[in-house]
């Protein structure tokens, strides 16, 4: 359903330090990283879809966060959720929710959110019982 996500960052370099340890607690992969342009992408191992993707807006006007908009990430497991959120939350990103049982959702939601450092809303979820 999803072919790839992009979220614009007013600074690239630590935008990038912040995802990086996002996304390799949720063993994500690298793809690549263009300091010209500047952008970087992620993606889940063995796949080429969906990418995460980050950088500089298209247009060249400033980086804003939607209001009402979030991207989920999928973790594998609790623990990944809480190891997410603690790394968001060391790189500088603000809760938005603390990693927990979400039932309202369905029985087994293990959730947490965050924002990054340009206020992107972030959520990581497990949908797996523990």
């Amino acid at each position: 359903m999803i072919s790839h996500i992009h979220l614009g960052v007013k600074d690239f370099g630590a935008a990038f330090d912040f995802y990086a340890g996002v996304m390799e607690a949720l063993g994500h992969a690298l793809r690549f990283r263009d300091e010209a342009k500047p952008w970087a992408a992620w993606q889940a191992p063995g796949q080429a879809r969906p990418l995460f993707l980050i950088g500089h807006p298209f247009d060249g006007a400033p980086a804003t966060a939607g209001n009402g908009s979030m991207v989920a990430l999928l973790a594998s497991n609790r623990s990944q959720v809480d190891l997410c959120h603690a790394r968001a939350l060391a790189a500088g990103g603000r809760c938005e929710g603390k990693p927990g049982l979400r039932p309202h959702y369905h029985a087994d939601y293990y959730g947490a959110y965050f924002r990054d450092l340009d206020g992107n809303k972030i959520g990581v979820c497990c949908h797996q019982p523990e």
